[in-house]
């Protein structure tokens, strides 16, 4: 499974509307890609809307970022809407069943973490070893949505996880240490200080609740 985070920034109060835009963009015939997501941010850095898309494989992936990038209404952003757009690919791994919306997946937040972090250089297939080995058990503790490494731009991975509300992540965090099961042995000496996370709501139009 290959994943696409396109990340808006908007202005203050428009984040109902461009969901709905998003939402109605990704039903486009023209469109590719199946849409998973959308989130607001409501920690980290805010007046974002994060939309995860879900894609086959990477050449769908890489024609729809062409399409998407000559459009003048990007997924319904254009520049009357969005003040600024990125958009990153991934790819997914870490041995979990591809993402999907919360009623078939029966995975549900409503508050859900995306943590990124930098990889050193010449460590990622380790990372990705460790990750394969290790992520079962984390995931029992409480969901990991994704595991995805980045196809473009400097080294890195972002993990999505999906809690309850704040204090069921701090438990879950707090659990996993306590047994010993996360993280994985090993893999702090993978990665990177560029490191980031972002705590983010699901949108009333969100296939992810």
């Amino acid at each position: 499974m290959h994943y696409e985070i396109a990340t808006f920034t908007l202005p203050f109060g428009t984040a109902a509307r461009a969901s709905e835009a998003v939402a109605a963009a990704s039903r486009a015939p023209e469109a590719q890609g199946e849409l998973l997501a959308l989130w607001t941010s409501d920690i980290g850095t805010l007046n974002q809307l994060i939309v995860l898309r879900g894609f086959a494989d990477a050449a769908s992936l890489f024609h729809e970022r062409e399409r998407v990038l000559a459009s003048a209404d990007p997924l319904g952003c254009g520049a009357s809407l969005a003040v600024d757009m990125r958009l990153e690919a991934f790819e997914g791994f870490g041995a979990l069943p591809p993402a999907r919306p919360s009623a078939q997946s029966g995975v549900k937040g409503p508050v859900y973490e995306i943590r990124s972090y930098g990889i050193k250089p010449g460590c990622v297939q380790p990372l990705r070893d460790l990750w394969r080995d290790h992520l079962a058990p984390r995931h029992a503790v409480s969901p990991c949505v994704a595991v995805m490494l980045a196809l473009d731009g400097r080294p890195r991975f972002t993990n999505i996880w999906a809690y309850a509300d704040l204090n069921a992540r701090a438990k879950a965090r707090a659990d996993a240490v306590a047994q010993g099961i996360w993280p994985p042995k090993g893999g702090p000496a993978l990665l990177t200080t560029d490191m980031a996370s972002t705590i983010a709501l699901p949108t009333a139009q969100s296939p992810m609740q």
